[in-house]
């Protein structure tokens, strides 16, 4: 890996004052569009605005967020430091603590192995996203990259945790606290990068922001700034990283509907509540076989596929691994072949947080599949052999919040 320092364009506390207010989850997080209000009406400038900007076309969304972006620079909302640097990130969720590096790390071809994603991509949000980075020529939000064992990294990143006067300490509303240091000694910048260039990654959130930069790397001349992109490093062999699933929410597909067509090919059983105890007879299923947990009427548990059924649906030609996925078997099997539920957004939301899928689904008379978590090792498996999961099979986190620093182009 190749990280290279530039200048952070941050917020301006006196401009703002709370800086917590201004900040959001990662774009594909927000739960729209009631967590994007929320984060709207928060603050006036919160970056919600820049990353999920509104408006009837796509272009003018993007348009909307080139000119915020700019009013908010010229008028000192948001500033770039004086000196290009590399940004140690710390968070404390609870008990959990996590460390990083954010920085700007060049592309490389996907045959170099140096970066490893391990999901699919859907054409639409990379158009989205890369149509947005265009407009506002600027790097929103970074990505989290895992990697291991980078002990002179590491050593630099302690150190400079342990310093008085981080640039901003903030604890947002989720009650995750947040600080942030600027890395500007050219030793120390050194020492991180030569401890880098021996390292391998793995894309743990943001595959549809790592194919945006590929796409907008193509587009350009080699020399340029579009050659890096954001991203957060994280050591997760000092700092393990929680995974948790993605959930889908089908606004169109009623739950009764849903379990006639699989009572035939699973075996279904009611469950009581609350989610978290369903969610607990979910994750012991999942030892045993693949388990969906259904929901927007009840809490319906989904386990023991029949075989025979799984044999003639799920592609024959991938690791066996791959076949196994609980997300291979529901896109492949459930979905397209019994729900014929199209991959569209009209059609399947991915919703990060359980509760939230289920409180819509009921609303909307839709239904929530609920899915237990990939391990993370058979994440890395599959990744270092180049086979790619079903597009949001997983959710590493804790995620880096938007809004605490941002990547101008022109700036470098």
């Amino acid at each position: 890996m190749r990280l290279a320092p530039f200048r952070g364009l941050r917020y301006v506390p006196e401009r703002v004052g709370d800086l917590a207010a201004v900040t959001s989850p990662p774009y594909d997080v927000v739960v729209r569009p009631e967590g994007q209000r929320h984060l709207e009406t928060a603050d006036p400038h919160n970056v919600v605005r820049l990353i999920l900007p509104t408006g009837p076309t796509p272009e003018q969304r993007h348009g909307k967020a080139a000119r915020t972006l700019a009013e908010w620079r010229e008028r000192g909302v948001l500033a770039a430091d004086p000196e290009p640097g590399l940004y140690v990130y710390e968070q404390i969720d609870g008990t959990h603590l996590q460390r990083g590096v954010i920085g700007a790390l060049r592309l490389t071809p996907p045959a170099e192995g140096v970066v490893l994603p391990h999901e699919e991509v859907m054409p639409g949000p990379v158009a989205d996203r890369a149509a947005l980075m265009r407009a506002t020529g600027a790097n929103l939000e970074p990505l989290l990259l895992t990697y291991r064992d980078g002990e002179a990294t590491a050593r630099v990143i302690d150190r400079t945790a342990e310093r008085t006067g981080p640039l901003l300490a903030i604890t947002t509303e989720d009650g995750t606290r947040h600080r942030l240091w600027a890395l500007t000694d050219p030793g120390e910048i050194a020492a991180v990068q030569a401890d880098l260039a021996t390292r391998q990654a793995l894309i743990a959130d943001g595959h549809h922001r790592w194919a945006t930069y590929r796409r907008l790397q193509a587009d350009q001349p080699p020399g340029t700034p579009w050659d890096y992109g954001l991203v957060l490093l994280v050591d997760t062999a000092r700092y393990p990283l929680r995974v948790r699933a993605i959930h889908r929410l089908l606004p169109g597909l009623s739950p009764g509907i849903a379990l006639r067509a699989a009572q035939p090919l699973f075996r279904v059983r009611a469950l009581g509540g609350p989610l978290e105890r369903a969610l607990e007879v979910l994750a012991d299923a999942a030892t045993e076989s693949n388990a969906f947990l259904l929901a927007g009427d009840g809490f319906h548990l989904l386990d023991r596929p029949d075989r025979d059924w799984l044999c003639d649906t799920v592609p024959p030609d991938r690791p066996q691994a791959w076949q196994g996925l609980d997300a291979t078997v529901l896109h492949s099997a459930l979905l397209d072949g019994v729900w014929r539920v199209p991959d569209s957004p009209d059609h399947i939301r991915y919703i990060h947080d359980a509760a939230a899928a289920v409180e819509l689904a009921e609303r909307l008379g839709g239904t929530a599949v609920l899915m237990h978590p990939v391990r993370e090792h058979v994440v890395l498996e599959l990744a270092r052999n180049g086979v790619m999961m079903p597009r949001k099979s997983t959710s590493f986190g804790p995620k880096p919040a938007g809004g605490l620093v941002m990547r101008g182009l022109d700036l470098e």
